[in-house]
């Protein structure tokens, strides 16, 4: 096969891969802003759906605790065979079988409403109220973990778009440069080795493009997934939030706001007033129960004479339970619960610590980002000036061909590095609003 068969059978299979649409391609879009990816993955989201259900339970448990407080009311219907009594007239001799009923019954009505536990129902109910509240603290840290991480992969998308875009335009300029030099090449300017580099640049350009919108697919999928759509869909974001104006504060700012809404640190404080709760029950624990009760009974046979008759009795006091035992037993889980208290303050001082570290990291980072996005506008402008220069020297042949090739892979790092590293601004910012409790 001489050379000219096998350019055009290279040309014929070139032909064919760009023909050839990859499934992503030929999907349905969504476009879809940063709120509604938030609002769709809080929906969809079954860690969030578990916690929910938490709340529902620490909800159900405060009204139980509420529900301690009513009086306890119980009714009590018994009845059944009423064995033949004996009675022994002398010690254990001359026993004495009396005529008694077979049938016994007892209908009772036992009412008992507590009065005085030691404070142990109010702190049991604040305890109570505490764990709910814990149960939604979680649900917003969940939340915000969430959020972060979907943002995460739609940053991806914006990269992968902005490859394909600039990987389709090169791939239209490497064409109509193949062009040129075919020309340049017939009219024996150039070598034919250029224009089989042009073929090859054009060729790995095409697969590059291929595996970006496989990627594209994937992310897209990974979030369809997330968020409850179609699989198929392609998901397409915002890219107008690349470019908004973003607003910063001071440090000191961001440090208060975090240690006063950071949901991991109202988490702390929530759990340290949970084991001063936890004291105050260890201590209601020592105190005496007051309780006021009343209760009727009738019953057959009357149960001294077994005379079969109906015997209705009733009663109401006051009952004094004082656990004297408590007082040599109940001192330790006093002095247990202390030192839980001052376990929780520790750990709401390692907190404070870990949000100064987590705020500043990320108030930096955000800058740092800032800063690469200005540096890398004056470099892509740099490399599309570089390009164009190059372009017309290897045209009026004062360069080769490598130094076109080098110039425009340089032009393509610049714009891909640029386009990263403004959703790299995007998502530092968010990492700072996570850090601050805002997210």
């Amino acid at each position: 096969m001489n050379w000219k068969a096998y350019r055009n059978l290279l040309l014929l299979a070139l032909g064919a891969t760009a023909g050839l649409q990859p499934a992503a391609a030929q999907s349905d879009t969504l476009f879809l802003p940063v709120a509604r990816l938030f609002e769709l993955g809080v929906q969809q989201s079954l860690t969030l759906q578990a916690d929910a259900l938490e709340e529902d339970a620490a909800r159900i448990r405060e009204e139980e605790a509420r529900a301690n407080r009513l009086p306890d009311l119980s009714v009590g219907l018994r009845g059944g065979f009423a064995g033949q009594p004996v009675i022994f007239r002398q010690g254990l001799r001359e026993p004495y079988r009396p005529d008694s009923p077979d049938w016994s019954q007892n209908y009772a009505v036992d009412f008992s409403q507590p009065l005085y536990r030691g404070g142990k129902l109010r702190h049991s109910i604040r305890r109570a109220g505490m764990e709910r509240t814990l149960a939604a603290l979680k649900s917003q840290t969940d939340a915000a973990d969430l959020k972060l991480n979907l943002l995460g992969q739609y940053m991806q998308l914006f990269s992968l778009y902005r490859e394909q875009e600039v990987l389709s335009r090169n791939i239209e300029e490497s064409e109509r440069r193949l062009h040129d030099i075919r020309r340049m090449k017939e009219e024996g300017l150039i070598t034919n080795n250029d224009v089989l580099r042009s073929e090859m640049q054009l060729t790995n350009d095409r697969l590059s493009l291929q595996q970006t919108d496989n990627d594209i697919a994937l992310v897209s999928q990974q979030l369809d997934i997330l968020l409850g759509i179609d699989e198929s869909r392609l998901i397409v974001p915002d890219t107008t939030l690349l470019y908004r104006a973003i607003t910063m504060d001071d440090y000191d700012h961001y440090v208060e706001e975090a240690c006063a809404e950071d949901p991991t640190m109202k988490q702390l404080r929530m759990q340290t007033e949970m084991a001063r709760t936890d004291v105050d029950l260890a201590r209601s624990a020592l105190r005496p129960d007051l309780s006021l009760y009343a209760s009727n009974t009738l019953a057959r046979p009357i149960a001294r004479t077994m005379e079969d008759l109906y015997n209705n009795t009733w009663n109401v006091g006051l009952s004094v339970s004082v656990p004297l035992s408590a007082l040599y037993k109940g001192r330790h889980k006093v002095r247990e619960s202390r030192v839980a208290v001052d376990v929780r303050r520790n750990a709401e001082e390692q907190q404070m610590q870990r949000i100064r570290v987590k705020v500043r990291t990320a108030f930096l980072r955000h800058r740092e980002a800032v800063q690469q996005v200005e540096a890398l506008q004056l470099s892509a402008r740099q490399a599309q000036e570089n390009y164009r220069i190059m372009q017309n020297r290897y045209m009026n042949q004062l360069a080769i061909l490598t130094d076109l090739l080098d110039a425009n892979s340089v032009r393509l790092d610049v714009e891909l590095q640029l386009t990263a590293a403004r959703t790299r601004v995007i998502y530092t910012y968010y990492e700072l609003q996570r850090a601050i409790g805002r997210l």
